[in-house]
């Protein structure tokens, strides 16, 4: 019986570890302070890249960005093609194109490098006209 209170004690204070640590992991989005571990949907968020073309350098560009996770589910059924899929992924849901400067360019080549800033996203199919698509 000592034996198995000491069990309990060790399992306790692992649940209650693990519990301060997924509280403890945050995000920040442009609005707001939430839990990693309890959100669920689609928010904008300060995203940076490197802004690359052919003939000019790099430059480091700071947008809004859309971040989150979605509700998406598999069925399996005995017929071709063996799997339902219903995958909805974070998205753009209204977009203002932007338009940096880079630096460094050729002579024949266009400074110009064109993106898309969020200004609000969702949940949604992918889209490859304006996401990067994952083949399922």
């Amino acid at each position: 019986m000592h034996f198995c209170s000491h069990c309990l004690s060790l399992l306790f204070l692992l649940v209650v570890g693990t519990a301060v640590l997924c509280v403890a992991v945050t995000v920040t989005t442009t609005t707001t302070t939430t839990s990693l571990h309890g959100f669920r949907g689609c928010a904008v968020r300060e995203f940076s890249f490197v802004a690359q073309k052919p003939g000019c350098r790099g430059q480091k560009v700071t947008t809004e960005a859309c971040w989150g996770r979605c509700h998406t589910w598999e069925r399996p059924v005995p017929d071709p093609p063996y799997i339902h899929r219903h995958h909805r992924v974070c998205t753009y849901s209204r977009t203002r194109q932007m338009t940096v400067r880079l630096a460094g360019c050729q002579p024949d080549v266009s400074p110009l490098y064109h993106y898309p800033m969020a200004l609000h996203c969702h949940c949604a199919v992918c889209s490859t006209q304006d996401t990067e698509c994952e083949t399922f």
